[in-house]
């Protein structure tokens, strides 16, 4: 029997707060594994119309696959959160954009119709964990000169993207961060964040126990001049520092994807369509600058402009990534679109858990924007990749006349079948 394509539709995603990473940091004696366990379980409490047996695939993204981030950590948290034996799992590894990635790849699945309902998400315990632990890049790899050494090293890569785009100055990054703090540091107040914060509790050898229920990287009240004078660790009289870059972080995330048919079949909210997206590899030595290709397929697959997109959730791995990225597509730096609730500056970046973080955003955000049809997430990707998903928000009226159409037109099928 041939099969016929499904619409994939993002139901609900879910996150712990993010930490530092770190002895001082909040999970600084919490397992890996754990937090991932905490998003699938709250997940599966939000959704009580969703029976856990429905569940067909688990795909958790690592950066560094080791220890309590390895042995195939989609299985092993599947089964720990409770979900049933017969459901499956696997890990997925493309640096940032391992949840990102988690994502696509269970959504292609779905839609080819391989099965209904998946749980995709990451975790990254940069603490416990650093980036590049037990690595062994081969040495030909420099050696032949098939990339520069800066390459290897992502702070010198946002160096490298100021060189390319002189007109990104230290000062525009540095008001960049300012605003992304300040955002977010107003969407907690506001009440926006919390919702789909997961509560874990955590212990510490001399704190005792304890509770994160808010992320731990912002910094209150911060100022133009306390970013001003940092260091600038990459490179002498640079522009990258720790105030207009994402930290090292701990956290997880989790979103649960359906087919639309099966969706409204188990009565589970829509808060986005998946429209299309893209991987792309670029120069290593500038992988900041990944989003623009990866967002130009993705507009092409789809038929649209920049201008089509209303909503822009873009990973602030560094400041001067997502400016290059805007100054390509002339945005303006303030642009209220972008990263409404502010971003990873402020918010932390658990390297391979952060793509849900971007599409639980914004699937908030088109609840608040009817107006709006499309939106986008994006990320660059360390050793040169960028990223970007494309996204229809179901609360716009020509997402809800189309489904209309369709329902109407599978009532009028059914009809015709019981008369016959």
């Amino acid at each position: 029997m041939p099969r016929t394509l499904s619409e994939v539709v993002f139901v609900d995603g879910v996150r712990t707060p993010f930490g530092k990473a770190g002895e001082k940091g909040i999970y600084a004696q919490t397992r890996a594994d754990d937090l991932v366990i905490k998003c699938i379980r709250d997940l599966l409490r939000r959704q009580p119309n969703l029976p856990p047996e429905r569940v067909e695939e688990v795909a958790i993204a690592a950066t560094t696959q080791i220890g309590d981030q390895g042995l195939t950590l989609g299985r092993l948290a599947a089964l720990l959160a409770g979900l049933p034996k017969t459901t499956p799992g696997y890990s997925v590894d493309r640096m940032c954009a391992g949840a990102m990635t988690a994502v696509t790849n269970t959504a292609s699945s779905i839609a080819f119709g391989a099965y209904d309902i998946a749980i995709a998400g990451g975790v990254e315990h940069m603490g416990r964990h650093p980036m590049g632990e037990g690595v062994d890049p081969n040495p030909r790899i420099v050696a032949e000169k098939l990339v520069d050494t800066s390459a290897l090293v992502m702070g010198e890569t946002a160096e490298n993207l100021h060189d390319r785009y002189p007109s990104v100055t230290k000062e525009r990054c540095d008001n960049f961060a300012v605003a992304s703090q300040n955002k977010l540091q107003q969407a907690y107040e506001d009440g926006k964040i919390q919702p789909d914060l997961v509560p874990v509790a955590t212990r510490h050898a001399d704190k005792g126990w304890g509770l994160a229920t808010v992320d731990e990287p912002p910094r209150k009240d911060v100022k133009l001049e306390d970013l001003t004078s940092l260091k600038t660790p990459f490179r002498p009289h640079g522009n990258v520092t720790a105030g207009n870059a994402a930290g090292l972080n701990d956290g997880a995330t989790a979103c649960l994807l359906a087919s639309e048919r099966a969706a409204n079949e188990l009565g589970l909210p829509v808060g986005m369509r998946l429209v299309t997206y893209s991987f792309v590899g670029v120069e290593p030595e500038v992988m900041g600058i990944g989003p623009v290709p990866a967002t130009e397929k993705a507009l092409d697959h789809a038929g649209l402009s920049i201008d089509d997109i209303g909503l822009f959730e873009l990973n602030e791995a560094f400041a001067v990534q997502v400016l290059a990225f805007l100054e390509h597509f002339g945005i303006a730096d303030d642009d209220k679109r972008v990263n409404p609730w502010g971003g990873a500056i402020a918010t932390g970046h658990p390297l391979a858990s952060s793509g849900v973080r971007l599409m639980t955003q914004l699937s908030r955000h088109f609840e608040e924007h009817p107006e709006v049809r499309y939106g986008l997430t994006a990320m660059c990707i360390g050793i040169g990749m960028g990223g970007a998903v494309i996204w229809e928000n179901p609360h716009h009226a020509e997402y809800v006349s189309s489904v209309d159409s369709e329902v109407s037109k599978l009532h009028s099928n059914n009809s015709e079948e019981g008369v016959a």
